[in-house]
């Protein structure tokens, strides 16, 4: 079985991995990774169980805050490169 990897916006600045994997207990997350000071991280799960854990947990509150919870989508290239061309020679 594979796993899916799900957004969670909104976590609260305080929230460490073991808060978040706790959160997401009742649905076998497998990893958690936070995004530290952006509010946001990502959490694997098994992907037969995706959509039952972001109907489930998608408003509920962590710290309170309420939470964002969707399915990850790939970044894309490009995406918050604003100066355009890292490591471009800038002489």
């Amino acid at each position: 079985m594979s796993n899916k990897s799900l957004y969670v916006g909104n976590l609260p600045y305080t929230a460490n991995e073991r808060d978040v994997f706790d959160f997401f207990g009742d649905f076998d997350p497998q990893s958690v990774r936070i995004v530290e000071g952006k509010g946001f991280g990502f959490v694997d799960i098994p992907e037969d169980q995706m959509q039952a854990c972001i109907d489930a947990l998608n408003g509920k509150e962590l710290g309170g805050r309420k939470l964002i919870i969707n399915e990850a989508r790939p970044k894309e290239p490009g995406r918050g490169d604003r100066f355009g061309g890292g490591g471009r020679d800038r002489h």
